[in-house]
């Protein structure tokens, strides 16, 4: 069958990138460039796989399909509904999960919408809940506000009372929590946490939940990669609903996903996919979906297994190298894929810290700290070593990531000392020029680029810029 010629108006929609639009491709290869030859530390950043990334820049990106499998509001949507269909399958497999007893949505944009439209499937405006306070290790989206300022959608649509973790020991204060949830008398607890390197008591929370009659609302969003390789504690025997991003330990592309008992019959099935769809979102985005399913076959294999267990072992050797170096950690160690980093001992900042680290190619952020006032100038840093095992690293290899950060550590301290002020405009201005930073970014360049890169092929990189 001959076909007809292209419209000079539509010759622009079968031509590359490269050739369509350089200045797009110059800033994806100058990223690409970025992060091979860096050392990527974000503990809520990963690198996912060349598949998961081919399947998220699919011709899928070009259906709409408003609704759910079989009840879709646009038609020529059987082979989107396959898709879908699959997608949750995997998501229940990868847990472990009886279908009988859970269900899965997986249609929210990100970690962000899907825990939103979770407390919308759960509670009515301005009930109330309980998330881990902010500076403690929560996140955002847990019912974050000031004293001055309600600062999440979280805060701002329904009642929030924050539980904290003990100052000296880093740990969730379950008796403190306990004794406030009697006066506050939640009608959702939150656990789940950004920055927290301790394990979950969720038999304690299930039992405070259950002294209010309040539903409890687990987001494994950092963690969901461990407990799919069975190197976590799993939530799902104890929550009511389970969220979670897919791009972080679960290494797969930027989304969300919201599980949901089945069994309880208070109807959250329906409740969830309500949520999702129309009151939260619009269309889902079917090539993102499609990224999430090729991540949930990865994550339920034997070597997603033995990936998990090698991020673990790579923090904790990363946090005994720290300890050695006489630096503190909350809880004094990790038991999962990130540490935080106190830095208050060394009267340094974690915006300071973060800011050499920027300047010799090594990927940190600055975090909150039990008792910081600040979110702009916090007292320590976030580490995590999911995207580094991504890269093959072990635990020999952490022990020299671990020599860097010292080095930059004791370069802050001269810094500021001859610097003679504290402030960082004044910080950064006497970091220009020092030879340190200049000697030290080229070690970690030339190391870094010794390991594989996830994704893409490293040689082909046709960067505009040189690092």
């Amino acid at each position: 069958m001959s076909v007809k010629p292209t419209d000079s108006w539509n010759t622009c929609l079968n031509t590359t990138l490269e050739q369509e639009d350089k200045e797009i491709y110059d800033i994806v290869e100058n990223e690409k460039l970025r992060q091979w030859s860096g050392l990527e530390l974000i503990a809520s950043e990963n690198f996912t796989s060349q598949a998961v990334i081919e399947a998220n820049g699919t011709a899928l990106t070009n259906k709409y399909s408003e609704g759910l499998p079989g009840a879709r509001y646009y038609g020529g949507n059987e082979f989107i509904d396959e898709l879908e269909i699959l997608c949750q399958k995997r998501a229940l497999a990868a847990f472990g999960l009886n279908p009988e007893q859970w269900g899965v949505n997986v249609q929210p944009y990100s970690g962000s919408t899907a825990n939103f439209a979770a407390l919308t499937a759960l509670i009515q405006p301005q009930d109330r809940l309980m998330g881990l306070d902010l500076p403690s290790g929560g996140h955002l989206t847990h019912g974050y506000q000031t004293a001055k300022k309600k600062i999440s959608s979280s805060s701002i649509y329904f009642a929030s009372m924050p539980y904290q973790v003990d100052p000296t020991t880093g740990l969730v204060d379950y008796k403190r929590l306990e004794e406030n949830a009697a006066l506050f008398r939640p009608q959702l607890l939150i656990c789940g946490a950004s920055a927290y390197p301790a394990e979950w008591e969720y038999d304690t929370m299930r039992k405070v939940a259950d002294q209010h009659g309040a539903y409890l609302m687990c987001d494994m969003a950092h963690i969901s990669g461990l407990i799919a390789g069975k190197e976590a504690i799993s939530p799902f025997d104890f929550c009511d609903i389970v969220t979670t991003t897919t791009h972080k330990t679960l290494r797969g592309p930027r989304a969300g996903l919201i599980f949901f008992r089945r069994d309880k019959g208070d109807k959250l099935e329906s409740r969830v996919n309500q949520a999702v769809f129309p009151s939260c979102q619009g269309g889902p985005h079917n090539n993102t979906i499609a990224a999430v399913a090729v991540a949930l076959k990865q994550a339920a294999s034997p070597e997603f297994k033995q990936y998990a267990k090698q991020v673990r072992a790579n923090a904790l050797k990363l946090a005994e190298c720290l300890t050695g170096y006489g630096y503190k950690l909350a809880t004094g160690t990790t038991v999962n894929h990130l540490i935080l980093w106190d830095l208050k001992p060394q009267k340094l900042t974690g915006s300071k810290v973060e800011r050499i680290c920027d300047m010799v190619h090594i990927t940190i952020n600055k975090n909150s700290i039990a008792g910081d006032k600040s979110a702009v100038t916090p007292g320590g840093v976030r580490l995590g070593t999911s995207a580094l095992t991504s890269r093959s690293f072990k635990e020999e290899d952490f022990v020299k990531v671990a020599e860097f950060l010292h080095r930059i550590v004791q370069i802050a301290l001269d810094v500021q000392e001859k610097c003679g002020s504290k402030l960082m405009k004044d910080f950064v201005a006497a970091l220009e020029g020092n030879q340190e930073v200049a000697q030290l970014k080229k070690e970690v360049v030339e190391f870094a680029r010794a390991f594989p890169m996830p994704g893409f092929d490293a040689t082909k990189i046709k960067a505009t810029v040189t690092i």
